[in-house]
């Protein structure tokens, strides 16, 4: 594993029907978008998952933990974390959970400013999330 710092990050922006994925490099500080993968009550094609996990080579994978304004836990938070324990149990890469709360709302913000509607599709804001999620991850390592 790269030294912190210097290490290649894959997020997860975990939904029942569609999970969105984003690459991130720490050195920079940034991610990118990947294709969202399909899911099926929240599992998603594990071949696909492993291919893109052979594909990246991550250091480390960041699964938005989503949560109410509150803090409080909900009934899709424990479903998140079932995920991160399938993915850290299938593959053995070190998880980290990561505070999503309104990623959803600006990934929205941040698409249509660069197309309007036609830019909101469900599988494009997921993995907009989770390049949120991977930055909010990389800023909360530095503060």
């Amino acid at each position: 594993m790269a030294q912190k710092g210097h290490r290649q990050v894959i997020g997860f922006d975990f939904g029942t029907t569609s999970i969105g994925v984003a690459v991130g490099n720490e050195v920079s500080g940034t991610a990118q978008p990947l294709a969202a993968l399909k899911a099926q009550d929240g599992a998603p094609s594990w071949q696909l998952v492993e291919q893109l996990l052979d594909k990246w080579q991550p250091d480390l994978l960041v699964i938005g933990l989503p949560l109410n304004m509150d803090g409080t836990e909900q009934e899709v938070t424990q479903r998140a974390k079932r995920f991160a324990n399938r993915l850290n149990g299938r593959f053995g890469y070190p998880i980290e959970l990561q505070d999503e709360r309104l990623t959803t709302v600006d990934a929205k913000e941040r698409l249509f400013e660069l197309g309007g509607y036609r830019a909101l599709d469900k599988g494009a804001v997921d993995s907009v999330s989770a390049v949120l999620i991977v930055e909010s991850w990389f800023n909360a390592q530095y503060q």
